[in-house]
């Protein structure tokens, strides 16, 4: 007597679910990557050497056409003392980034320095890798 299995075994393999994964992996990645947004302005930075590890709270930027930002938002000169204390107040050590574009006389870099200095804070100075 010949027994015969009455599960037989489907040689052909469905590519269905695969193709399901890979579609949904791919809609993840591209909502996520245009979550992410560089939180920076376009400046041409000065080329330095050295780089420092703190980690700056705020970063304040200057563009070539003399325009404050803390973060990516236009301040005028003239406010840009009391944001950066309202800012600052609650922190123990309050270090910025000043981001300023190489075509910037020194003069604008002092005024946010002179800033930094009457307010106790740290200033770390942006540049860009050699």
């Amino acid at each position: 007597m010949a027994l015969k299995s009455r599960n037989k075994v489907n040689p052909n393999f469905s590519m269905s679910s695969m193709t399901d994964i890979v579609f949904l992996l791919l809609i993840f990645f591209m909502v996520t990557s245009t979550l992410i947004a560089p939180n920076a302005l376009k400046l041409l930075l000065p080329k330095s050497k050295n780089q420092t590890a703190a980690k700056p709270i705020t970063t304040v930027s200057i563009d070539k056409k003399f325009n404050f930002f803390i973060e990516m938002i236009p301040v005028p000169f003239s406010q840009l003392e009391n944001r950066l204390q309202k800012r600052l107040a609650r922190e123990e050590d309050p270090t910025i980034s000043l981001h300023v574009d190489k075509s910037v006389p020194m003069e604008q870099v002092v005024k946010v320095m002179n800033i930094a200095k009457n307010n106790k804070y740290k200033l770390i100075l942006a540049t860009r890798a050699k």
